[in-house]
């Protein structure tokens, strides 16, 4: 879309190319994705750096993940059961905007800052 082009009332249908996906703008998907990104992991070696996250919210977090194509979730046949969860080839790709994203609220962290003070 172009700043000429007119407002269209289905530019935000679910099946219109211009929505980003919600995930990326939650709270948890991109601390998920930052754990995830040196590879697998298991539920209670993400529950560390992810402290803050209750674990239903990490499971719900996890399950959408999946559901969107980002996580693969890996069962192993082990006595005790073992589960790790890494990032698909989808959710790698997402990495390099993830980092874009990052560095523009380095630049305008002070701005963001003082406007929430305002």
């Amino acid at each position: 879309m172009t700043p000429d082009e007119p407002l269209s009332a289905d530019m935000f249908d679910a099946d219109c190319g211009h929505r980003l996906p919600f995930r990326f703008g939650d709270k948890w998907s991109a601390m998920v994705m930052r754990c995830l990104e040196g590879g697998p992991r298991r539920f209670t070696e993400l529950k560390v750096p992810l402290h803050r996250v209750s674990p239903k919210v990490l499971t719900e977090t996890l399950r959408a993940m999946e559901r969107d194509g980002w996580v693969s979730r890996t069962a192993y046949d082990e006595n005790p059961p073992r589960v790790e969860y890494g990032l698909t080839a989808l959710g790698r790709s997402l990495l390099a905007p993830l980092d874009h994203v990052c560095a523009w609220t380095r630049e305008h962290q002070g701005q963001i800052i003082g406007a929430r003070r305002e």
